[in-house]
């Protein structure tokens, strides 16, 4: 009897080496309603800064378009990776070695692409708030069209790179088959370490820091200035807003990718389970962009009351003006 229960919470009870299927406990069905609940929020609010981006011609400036990206790479999460995730939190994984390499492979290219992203997002700011008169000239939507394209493609080489032998493998690599598990060598993870967190996390924060200290010094000039030049400072505190806007979601990046490459530099084992605070914390600030943008951003909330009410089906609409 013992053993006809025990063939139950087997994979493929034909297998003798496979994984064992636990039953799915009430606390744990709720946890992954709940996750797939986020999942489709990020969905949706992506979607939805997407279509405004997309759609509205005066939101096609260079910044927005880092901004586009960034909320492709978040709903492409949303969409792929944590549906892959909330299935992996299961033993058993009925998708097939293919998919578990890919499912790994999507994961990391979209991290890479974020944190590219992020710095593009911070060089872009740099320029504005440090080098205001030479921004038109440097920063322009073709430059920025070339260096999204070279991120994005860069991310997708680097980690098929890193994921060379997963994706060549044969079987699943565990000792437990049909369980989706990343193997990723000693080497190869301290080379990820450094080209995905520790220099992009370092090239970002510095050049934060000097759009910080511009911005403060301009900010006490500002104050002593006359109305004469009004004009011009109304110019410059748009690009201060977009500063201080994109420096809130870079800061909740780096919050919630710190946890997880923390735990890789203290040497400690990261937890396989996808279920782990760190990779969920770091899945779910897909999420929170457009929400720092609805709160910051009042072209983005007009746009997207425009989107709900159905305005954008209208002839003409794309030349609405947001702003």
């Amino acid at each position: 009897m013992l053993e006809v229960l025990e063939e139950d919470y087997l994979c493929f009870p034909s297998l003798n080496a496979t994984c064992r299927s636990m039953p799915v406990t009430p606390k744990e069905l709720l946890v992954e309603a709940l996750l797939y609940c986020i999942a489709v929020l990020t969905v949706m609010l992506n979607l939805l800064v997407v279509i405004s981006i997309s759609h509205f011609r005066q939101l096609h400036t260079p910044t927005n378009l880092l901004i586009l990206s960034l909320a492709v790479s978040d709903l492409l999460v949303g969409l792929f990776v944590m549906p892959a995730a909330i299935i992996a939190l299961h033993s058993c994984w009925f998708l097939g070695k293919l998919m578990c390499a890919l499912s790994y492979l999507l994961t990391f290219t979209l991290t890479s692409a974020s944190v590219g992203n992020m710095v593009l997002i911070s060089v872009d700011r740099y320029v504005a708030i440090c080098h205001p008169l030479r921004y038109s000239t440097m920063i322009t939507s073709n430059r920025v069209m070339v260096c999204l394209c070279l991120c994005w493609l860069c991310s997708l080489l680097y980690n098929c790179l890193i994921m060379k032998d997963q994706l060549e493998q044969t079987h699943i690599a565990d000792s437990c088959y049909h369980k989706c598990t990343a193997v990723i060598s000693l080497i190869s993870g301290a080379v990820d370490m450094i080209v995905t967190f520790l220099f992009p996390v370092t090239v970002i924060v510095v050049l934060y820091l000097q759009v910080f200290v511009v911005a403060v010094s301009q900010g006490r000039v500002q104050r002593s200035q006359v109305t004469a030049v009004k004009s011009k400072t109304v110019i410059k505190r748009s690009d201060m807003r977009a500063a201080r806007t994109l420096g809130v979601v870079i800061l909740m990046f780096i919050l919630c990718l710190c946890p997880y490459y923390g735990l890789a530099l203290t040497l400690q084992d990261t937890p396989a389970d996808r279920l782990s605070a760190q990779i969920w914390l770091f899945y779910c600030n897909s999420s929170f962009n457009p929400l720092i943008y609805a709160f910051f951003y009042p072209w983005f909330r007009k746009a997207v009351k425009h989107i709900i009410s159905l305005q954008i089906l209208q002839q003409g609409s794309c030349d609405t003006r947001l702003m």
